[in-house]
């Protein structure tokens, strides 16, 4: 399976699970907010912290026409252009708050939603990119991230299978290997039975990428299975508070729920562990809870093994249970006292253990 490095980090199977609070809208016009968010992310666990690169009309044009009124139950009726008004993160924010976040020790990665977003991050000095979900069908714009020769987190929600391979192939094509796939259900917010967390596991076999999750369902159960299907990457929408009114704050996280999940996370990652049988280093001290074969009775020196005189009991000091049979209608070479765990040297049998 392949991995890839978000700079001083490595993505994939094997390696902690990768968390990127998406900031989005949550700073409601304000760069103190946004600023304030880096922190608050940086101390609810979240490896890195993500914006989204767009004005209004480099993602849309100011129109009232029918299609661009929004049908998506969020934002149900707004009208697209005074959507991204609102929710724009200013490019004029973005070079500072890249600094700020440097200065906190949090990865900073953005979405570019056009070419000028590209050029741009590229001027500010953007480690790797996020191409968002509704992105994953402009091709030009994948072939042109992709050309930076940079990692690439990409959400795959309403993706078809033919849909993935199109936009994987278009990053190769640009001589980039470096890509994390997410699994998205893109609804906001997502809902549990929508969720079909089974596909990523499928997702890592079928396009041999690792695989994480941008995950728009409320709380944080969907995240932490997520990690037990095998996601290496949780993109979480991320926000200071439900009471500060923008346009992604129903289905964002509070400082208090991300550290939930961040705990979370990485209690499900040491349950998972790795591949192993046998005792483990706690089991150690139950070891010897486990049946063997005892004398229960005293025994002398020629006495025959019975039923009555040995038996297979806890604990497990003696000769594993499975010798029982074998030991069974041989003699005693010594005298055993009741109570005495059995070994091979005390019966004429050729049983060894």
């Amino acid at each position: 399976m392949k991995e890839i490095k978000l700079k001083n980090k490595r993505i994939g199977e094997g390696y902690p699970v990768y968390l990127i609070a998406e900031m989005s809208a949550n700073h409601a016009g304000s760069k103190e907010r946004a600023k304030e968010i880096i922190h608050a992310a940086k101390e609810s666990g979240a490896d890195c912290i993500k914006l989204q690169t767009y004005t209004p009309d480099t993602i849309t044009i100011d129109c009232d026409k029918k299609w661009f009124t929004v049908k998506n139950a969020a934002w149900e009726g707004e009208n697209l252009y005074h959507l991204y008004e609102r929710a724009y993160t200013p490019w004029e924010w973005q070079k500072e708050l890249k600094e700020e976040a440097d200065r906190v020790g949090i990865d900073f990665l953005s979405t570019p939603f056009d070419r000028t977003a590209v050029d741009f991050l590229e001027d500010i000095g953007l480690d790797f990119y996020k191409i968002a979900s509704f992105e994953i069908v402009d091709i030009p714009l994948i072939k042109y991230v992709a050309s930076k020769g940079k990692p690439i987190i990409m959400s795959t929600g309403m993706a078809t299978e033919e849909e993935i391979k199109e936009a994987l192939s278009a990053i190769y094509e640009q001589g980039n290997e470096q890509v994390v796939l997410l699994k998205c259900s893109s609804a906001y917010p997502a809902v549990a039975e929508e969720m079909n967390l089974r596909t990523i596991a499928d997702m890592k076999t079928r396009f041999n990428t690792p695989v994480g999750i941008s995950d728009h369902s409320l709380g944080y159960l969907s995240a932490t299975v997520a990690v037990a299907q095998g996601a290496c990457v949780i993109e979480k929408h991320f926000c200071l508070s439900k009471e500060i009114d923008n346009p992604d704050v129903s289905f964002s996280m509070t400082p208090q729920e991300f550290s939930g999940m961040a705990e979370y996370v990485r209690t499900v990652e040491a349950a998972l562990g790795k591949v192993t049988y046998g005792v483990s280093k706690q089991e150690e001290e139950s070891f010897y809870s486990r049946k063997s074969v005892f004398a229960v009775q005293d025994i002398k020196r020629g006495d025959l093994l019975t039923p009555e005189n040995i038996r297979v009991i806890r604990p497990g000091y003696g000769m594993k249970p499975k010798y029982y049979e074998r030991l069974l209608g041989t003699r005693a070479v010594c005298d055993i006292e009741r109570g005495t765990p059995f070994s091979g040297e005390m019966t004429d049998g050729k049983v060894e253990e």
